[in-house]
Formats: C-alpha cells, structure tokens, sequence
C-alpha cells in the first residue's frame, strides 16, 4: 500500500531538495520521533524504524541540531536485509530551538517543519506572563506563524476575560480559548492542520497539549497525567518530540514540557513578540535610545501616559538584555573554535 506523502506536508519545495538523492534503493519520510539514534519513520510504504547513517552522525558532530527531530524530512535507504537508514536530512523550513541549560548553552532542536506554534499556557491555576512572552519570541524565531492557545478554559468564570488580558502578550496574533472537556475551540485549532500543514504545539509539563492532541485526532494517541489540581503542575507527560498523523491530513507535534525556557540569538523574534514595544522605540528622538531617561523617548512615555504596562517594559529590557549577553557569548565561541582551527593547521 502507497501511502500520500502531500497529507503529511510533502511539497515540490521538498521534493526539489530530495532529487539529488533519489535512487532505486532510497526513499523520502518524515519523522515521527527520534530516540537516540533510531529514530520511527513515515514514507510512502508506511512506519519504519530506521538507524542513522554515519555520514548523519557525522555531519551533527559538531552540532546536534543537525540530528534528525521530530518533523525532519529525510531521505531513508533500505538494504538487503531490510534494515533502513536514514542517509540525509533534508533543509529545514523553519525549526524550533530553544537554548539549553548547560554550559555552553547550545541549541536544542524541539520540533522542525511546523507551519504553525502554538504556544499553549493553562488557565488554571493562573497564566504566567513571563513564560508565555518568552515562548512566544521562541516561536516567532523559528519562522512559522506563532498563535497563543489558552487551555482548560472551562476552569474560567469568565475566559473571555483572560483572553482579553493575554491578548495584550501577543500583539497582532489570534488569541484562541479552547477546553477539550466541552470541546469549546478544537474546531478552530483543526484550521490549522488541514491541506497537510502540521501544528506544534509548545508549553510547560501540564499545560494540555497531550490532551489536544487525542482532542485534535479523535483518539487517545499520548499518555495523559493527571495534574495536582492545588497548583496546576503535573509530571512530564510527554519526554520526547512526537510527530502524529492526523485522520484528514496533516500533523500535530507534540513538544516536551519546558520548565525553563532559554533564548539563543533571538533578536529577531524578541521585536516579533515584542511588536508594541519595538513600534514605540522606532519613534524615539534617537536611534540608540536606552529607553531609560532619554528626552524624546516614546517608550518611557507610553508606560507614562499608562499605554504601555510597566511590567511588559521591564520584561523586554530583561529578554534583551538575556538576548546580548547570549549573542557575545556565541561569538566568543566562534572566535575560540576558529582560534583552535588555526592551531590544528
């Protein structure tokens, strides 16, 4: 059975950066999920697992990001025994990639090929503001179309309410209240996923994206934990990035719970997700204005003349300020590496 790859995403743009490859024995498939080395495939012929090829493992040597995840088209081989490998990755659309905690801060892949993230805060027990303005200058890097998804609304008196007050954390981008238990905004999630698009969906442990998953699918496809109804936090659900399948086309991405969320060089989706903010420093009397007591400064004015809220401004210094000191030390890196290059030779 030939299965149609255009209901998982594939387009000429893909198939364009797969001609290269296509031989008797290759095949293009996206993955499902990636488990250490092995990672479950969807191609033409159906699932597979497949293993990665040296020349994959070597190409990520110096960055896993480079790794297959969740979302990733490949380009799969089967051999005579009928083991699978995965030969290539295909170029990347968009990708989602948050900074990781360690040391070195390097960049960790949590979904790939999205069309649309979903940043997905719970209403109960209470929305963090915070959280949800870092998530959404994550997603608005990583070049698919963000929206902000409140879930649980059913625990909301008046959910209109707090869409009302979140809406105000993402200027310009469609606010969406959902609840699975009274099935109240799946139908317009499910917007998202037709004609083959996928949807990611990112948010902390708890949050309910597993839930909208099985909502989104019509089944129980993710494990689902219970969460303490005290402070609205559950256990991990889901660990790993997990790619599904919807019945009608298309895919939703299911992401790991985030506890923290790290920003890389992420200027550029920082304005996106700050766009009130940046429209009111592009009337600044200067073009260097710190925003602080500069005269002719319209940001301090707006949080004067109460337009702009104190917090949202206070909040922007600091994801910059996290945002300058992650890019100097991205090129103190680079000039350490291209520093040991130069030993080596």
């Amino acid at each position: 059975m030939s299965h149609d790859l255009s209901r998982l995403g594939w387009d000429d743009l893909f198939a364009s950066s797969y001609r290269p490859f296509d031989r008797s024995d290759a095949a293009p498939a996206r993955v499902l999920r990636a488990d250490r080395g092995v990672c479950t495939v969807f191609g033409e012929s159906g699932v597979s697992r497949a293993t990665l090829a040296g020349a994959v493992l070597l190409a990520a040597a110096n960055d896993p990001v480079d790794l297959p995840c969740a979302g990733d088209w490949v380009v799969t081989r089967r051999w005579p025994d009928r083991r699978v490998t995965i030969e290539s990755v295909l170029p990347r659309r968009t990708a989602l990639i948050r900074r990781t905690s360690d040391k070195d801060a390097t960049g960790q892949l949590l979904a790939a090929n999205m069309d649309t993230v979903a940043v997905v805060e719970p209403i109960h027990p209470e929305p963090d503001s915070a959280r949800v303005e870092r998530l959404l200058a994550l997603a608005w890097e990583s070049g698919a179309k963000p929206l902000l998804v409140l879930s649980k609304c059913d625990t909301s008196r008046d959910p209109d309410a707090v869409v009302r007050q979140l809406a105000e954390l993402a200027p310009g981008l469609p606010v969406v209240a959902v609840s699975t238990r009274r099935s109240a905004g799946i139908d317009h999630l499910r917007t998202y996923v037709t004609g083959g698009r996928t949807l990611a969906l990112l948010g902390r442990s708890g949050a309910g994206k597993s839930t909208l998953v099985n909502a989104l699918t019509g089944t129980a496809v993710m494990p689902v934990q219970a969460i303490r109804d005290a402070d609205g936090k559950g256990r991990h659900t889901t660990a790993y990035r997990n790619l599904v399948p919807l019945p009608g086309g298309g895919a939703v991405l299911d992401t790991p719970g985030i506890r923290g969320v790290g920003l890389l060089d992420t200027a550029g989706g920082l304005d996106r997700a700050f766009a009130d903010v940046a429209e009111l420093a592009a009337h600044c009397r200067f073009g260097d204005c710190g925003h602080g007591a500069e005269p002719g400064c319209a940001v301090t004015a707006a949080v004067e003349n109460g337009s702009l809220a104190p917090r949202r401004l206070a909040s922007w210094r600091k994801l910059h300020h996290e945002v300058e000191v992650e890019s100097a030390r991205k090129q103190s890196r680079a000039v350490a590496a291209a520093g040991q290059r130069r030993r080596r030779t």
